[in-house]
């Protein structure tokens, strides 16, 4: 696959279909499809009462909660590598 192209494939999240179009390759799509499925059925289980939407937005949250925490710890070991490689 040349650089620039992109691929269009259909996924399944949440018992609905989406296509993506994107740079990435169709098992990383599928990869991430697949994990904010299982995301979007592990909070339903705990609120079964929320529609699709607010399950969505909470599945959001909870991603981009994750991600800011990781994206911190990084920082910080990048940030004690350095000081490490500077001794």
């Amino acid at each position: 696959m040349a650089q620039n192209e992109r691929i269009r494939i259909t996924v399944d999240i949440y018992n609905k279909p989406y296509t993506i179009i994107g740079k990435e390759s169709a098992s990383h799509v599928r990869l991430v499809a697949s994990l904010v499925d299982q995301k979007m059925r592990d909070i339903h289980e705990a609120n079964e009462y929320l529609d699709t939407t607010k399950l969505a937005v909470l599945t959001a949250v909870n991603t981009m909660n994750d991600y800011l925490k990781l994206k911190e710890e990084n920082t910080a070991l990048l940030k004690s590598l350095q000081e490490k490689e500077e001794k």
